[in-house]
């Protein structure tokens, strides 16, 4: 892992760049547990990184505290290991005084939605451009196997014997809350469909929330296999295409999802129903947004995809356009001019 240069930032050079995935493998040894998704979520962001045709030096991973926190020793670029909950704050100073900084936040579900929600939820709010990779594996690993802000009801952990009492966060709920611009659900293992999410991530100028599933297989295994096994995934799982209907299901069993009134329900297409009568997914809707991060196992299929993605400013751009306004009109700062500007006072 490195440190932030900005001189190496204005350095770079502007023509285009090609990588291999290699690239970005640091010669660290890897320290996560064998058999942790955190390996193919790695891998995926090697891969997609080398394909963007972003100079090397431009990347900047930030991370806070557990297991998904080693992530930016592990890439070879620059970054931060920062302090828990706190990434975004490293990750927004870091983008705002170096606008050309192309920033990844690394978080997991303790450390992103604990002692971190707030500053993840300002985070939103701001729109700083930046990836934001949320690891939820619904339990500390780090620490662990304690129970996490968005371990189930009735849990049982070292932390809770008897069963979590706490109702669970949703992530994206959450993020919606907010007021995210971008907020995208993916697997672990799920190479094609996380590569195309953190793709999409990438493009789209402003915070790109993409919360991973991720197995923890030595304190909290399998906590998403009821949904995510290949064997059950095509019941269990709804991938999002803008502009397409909502289908799921297997070819011999389609099965699709309609609004009735104001609620959404599971219908199977046949005799009855076709694909026209379901809902099409439109990322820029609100309302479909808020239906879809509340849509869950086994009353409904999990959406995976971009669930929400609209254009809004972004505070990096309005912070750069407010300095050089102020540069403008007052002319290059000092720092002398600072600590003899305003006022003073005079202890006797």
């Amino acid at each position: 892992m490195q440190d932030v240069n900005e001189n190496a930032v204005e350095s770079a050079e502007d023509e285009e760049v090609s990588y291999s995935k290699k690239d970005f493998m640091s010669d660290q040894t890897i320290r996560w547990c064998p058999g942790c998704g955190d390996y193919s979520i790695l891998s995926q962001t090697q891969t997609v990184m080398s394909k963007l045709g972003v100079p090397r030096e431009k990347f900047a991973v930030i991370s806070g505290i557990g297991c998904s926190s080693r992530f930016p020793y592990y890439m070879d670029t620059f970054g931060f290991h920062t302090i828990h909950g706190r990434a975004p704050a490293f990750a927004s100073g870091a983008k705002c005084v170096n606008p050309d900084l192309d920033v990844w936040v690394i978080t997991g579900d303790g450390d992103g939605l604990s002692i971190g929600g707030n500053h993840f939820a300002h985070v939103l709010r701001r729109n700083v451009d930046m990836v934001y990779m949320l690891f939820n594996n619904r339990i500390y690993g780090l620490t662990k196997g304690q129970y996490s802000p968005t371990s189930e009801v009735g849990k049982v952990t070292k932390s809770t014997p008897l069963g979590s009492l706490d109702h669970p966060f949703n992530p994206l709920k959450f993020a919606l809350g907010a007021g995210a611009s971008f907020v995208a659900r993916s697997v672990d293992v799920y190479a094609k469909d996380l590569r195309a999410a953190l793709q999409a991530a990438h493009a789209h100028k402003g915070t790109s929330l993409v919360e991973i599933y991720q197995n923890c297989n030595i304190f909290n295994d399998l906590a998403f296999d009821d949904v995510v096994n290949r064997k059950v995934r095509d019941e269990r799982v709804l991938f999002l295409t803008h502009g397409e209907p909502m289908t799921f299901g297997s070819a011999d069993a389609p099965k699709g999802i309609r609004l009735n009134g104001t609620r959404p329900e599971v219908i199977e297409l046949g005799d009855t129903y076709s694909a026209s009568d379901c809902l099409v997914h439109d990322e820029t809707d609100p309302v479909l947004a808020q239906i879809l991060v509340e849509m869950d196992y086994p009353d409904f299929p999990v959406p995976l995809g971009v669930i929400r993605r609209i254009e809004r400013t972004t505070y990096d751009g309005v912070f750069t356009a407010q300095v050089d306004h102020a540069i403008e009109k007052q002319g290059e700062p000092t720092l002398e001019a600072l600590i003899y500007g305003g006022h003073t006072w005079k202890v006797e």
